[in-house]
C-alpha cells in the first residue's frame, strides 16, 4: 500500500521541557526496543520478483544508523518543529537497513523533542504505540545501564542460536494456539448446538458487510482529494483538557470519541468554506483503523487491524445536530463486522500479485478521503530517559491515494489533535487544527447555555 509519494510511515513526537542526555536516549532505545527482533531485521525482496518479501537480521546492524542528534533551526518554536517533521514525512527510510529511526531534536524552546519514524510493515499503530510506551517509566529515577561496548554488541547480534531458536519457538507457539482454537471451537459446537446458529448469523452478517464494502461508491470529489506529491505538511494542536471533552459528551449523551470526531467534521467544514468550496449535503468519508487484538494481549508486532468507513457529516452546519448525526452513524457501525471483513481483505491483498494488489488499493483509495485514528495514551505523566514527557503526538500514514491523516491522542488527562496532509492538496493543516479548537469551543458554548459554569472554553490552538 506504499507509494513513492505516500510513504507508509508512522511518525511520532515526544516533547520535553528539559534537555535529554543523548547517551541515555541511545541506551534506553538499545535496551528496550531491541528486545523485539523486528527492530534488528530488514526487508529483503524476493529474487526475480517471485514470491513475497521476507525479514532477515541485518548482518551489519549498528544502532548509530538509527539514533541521531540534530539541531532545530531558529526560532526553535512549534512551527519550526512542524516543518522538520513535515520534511521527514516525505523522506523515505533506508530499505537496506531496519526500517526505523529516532532523532533527538535539540533547541526546541528551553527543552527538546524526540522524533520517531517507524515503517508500518513492522507493526500497526496500536502495536507500535505500545512499543513506544514500553520505552517510558512512571518515575524519573528508573534504573538504566550505559550502552554495551561494540564487542559485546557484536557477539549478541551474531549469536547463531538466537536466530534459530526464536523462529522455532514462535512457530511452536503459533501451532499450539491454532490447535487450541480449533479444539475449543469444535467443543463449543458439541456442547452448545445453538452456537452453530450464531455462526450462521455471523456468516450472513459478514457476507452483507463484504457486499457493502465492495459496492461502496467512490467518495465525493473535493479539494481534499486528488493527485499526490512527495512533500507533506504536519501540524498538531495545543493540549485540550480531557475533562472538558468528557463533560460535553455527558451533557449531550455522546461518547468522547463521538465528540472528537464531530469536531473534526466541523473543522473540515470550516476549512472547505474558508477555501470557498461547497459543503451543502457533503459527507467526507474517513477510513478508521480498528484494533482487533484482545485488550489484555501482550505486546506483539505485526499488523492486526481492521477498517471501518465513517461518513463525516460535514454538510451539517449546527454543531449539536452534527454531533448527534455522527453519534448515530458511529452507533450503527459498532454493530457490524465491517472491521473484521476489511482485515480479511487486507490479508488477501498482501498475498496477491503486485498488479492485483495495486488495483485493489486504488479501488479502495477512491472510497475514502482521509485516514483517522484515535489512540488512548497513558492516563498519567510518564518519563523517558529520566525526563517528563510534556506532550505526545503521532501521525498515521495516509495509505494508497489518501492525502490527509488525522490522529487523536489522549495523554495525561489531555487530548491532542495531529493532522498530516499532502502539501499540494492541503498546504496549511494548521488551519484545520485552529478550526478544530473553534468546534470544541462551540460545543462548550452550547453546554454553557444549558448548564452555566459547568466548563470553560479551551485556549489557543497552537501552543
Amino acid at each position: 500500500m506504499e507509494l513513492p509519494n505516500n510513504l507508509m510511515m508512522i511518525s511520532g513526537v515526544f516533547v520535553f521541557d528539559q534537555m535529554l542526555a543523548f547517551d541515555r536516549v541511545r541506551a534506553t532505545l538499545e535496551q528496550r526496543m531491541l528486545i523485539f527482533d523486528r527492530f534488528r531485521q530488514r526487508v529483503v525482496e524476493p529474487r526475480f520478483g517471485i514470491g513475497s518479501p521476507r525479514w532477515e537480521f541485518d548482518p551489519q546492524f549498528d544502532i548509530a544508523n538509527h539514533v541521531h542528534r540534530i539541531a532545530l533551526p531558529a526560532p526553535g518554536d512549534q512551527t519550526a518543529l512542524q516543518d522538520l517533521v513535515s520534511d521527514m514525512m516525505g523522506t523515505p527510510l533506508d530499505y537496506t537497513k531496519p526500517l526505523w529511526q529516532f532523532h533527538l531534536v535539540e533547541g526546541y524552546g528551553e527543552g527538546c523533542a524526540l522524533v520517531c519514524r517507524l515503517h508500518h510493515c513492522i507493526a500497526d499503530g496500536i502495536a507500535l504505540m505500545r512499543v513506544l510506551l514500553s520505552l517510558t517509566d512512571d518515575t524519573p529515577d528508573a534504573p538504566w545501564s550505559p550502552p554495551r561496548n561494540d564487542e559485546e554488541e557484536q557477539q549478541r547480534s551474531r549469536n547463531p542460536f538466537r536466530l534459530v531458536t526464536r523462529p522455532a519457538s514462535a512457530a511452536f507457539g503459533a501451532t499450539r494456539r491454532l490447535t487450541e482454537s480449533a479444539w475449543s471451537g469444535g467443543k463449543e459446537l458439541v456442547t452448545n448446538p445453538s452456537h452453530a446458529l450464531d455462526l450462521a448469523r455471523q456468516g450472513t452478517d459478514t457476507t452483507m458487510a463484504l457486499g457493502r464494502l465492495l459496492l461502496m461508491l467512490p467518495d465525493r470529489k473535493t479539494i481534499l482529494k486528488g493527485p499526490l506529491g512527495v512533500p507533506k505538511q504536519a501540524a498538531w494542536s495545543a493540549p485540550i483538557p480531557l475533562p472538558t471533552v468528557k463533560t460535553i459528551g455527558k451533557a449531550t449523551g455522546a461518547t468522547v470519541n463521538d465528540v472528537l470526531l464531530a469536531c473534526v467534521a466541523g473543522a473540515l467544514r470550516s476549512y472547505l468554506l474558508a477555501r470557498e468550496q461547497p459543503v451543502e449535503d457533503l459527507n467526507v468519508r474517513a477510513v478508521i483503523p480498528v484494533n482487533l487484538r484482545p485488550p489484555d494481549a501482550a505486546i506483539e508486532l505485526g499488523n492486526r487491524f481492521g477498517l471501518i468507513f465513517l461518513a463525516l457529516p460535514v454538510g451539517i452546519e449546527d454543531p449539536f445536530d452534527r454531533l448527534m448525526e455522527l453519534k448515530r452513524r458511529m452507533d450503527e457501525l459498532k454493530g457490524t463486522p465491517e472491521a473484521v471483513v476489511a482485515f480479511g481483505i487486507l490479508n488477501a491483498i498482501g498475498m496477491a500479485p503486485t498488479d492485483i494488489e495495486n488495483l485493489v488499493v486504488d479501488i479502495f483509495g477512491t472510497k475514502a478521503t482521509a485516514v483517522m485514528t484515535n489512540v488512548p495514551g497513558p492516563r498519567h505523566q510518564v518519563y523517558f530517559a529520566g525526563a517528563p514527557i510534556t506532550q505526545l503526538m503521532f501521525w498515521v500514514p495516509q495509505s494508497g491515494r489518501l492525502g490527509i491523516g488525522v490522529s487523536i491522542l489522549s495523554y495525561n488527562n489531555e487530548v491532542l489533535l495531529g493532522v498530516a496532509t499532502d502539501q499540494g492538496l492541503i498546504p496549511d493543516p494548521a488551519r484545520i487544527v485552529a478550526f478544530y479548537h473553534e468546534e470544541i469551543n462551540a460545543l462548550v458554548s452550547l453546554v454553557e447555555d444549558v448548564q452555566p459554569g459547568l466548563i470553560e472554553p479551551v485556549g489557543e490552538a497552537i501552543s
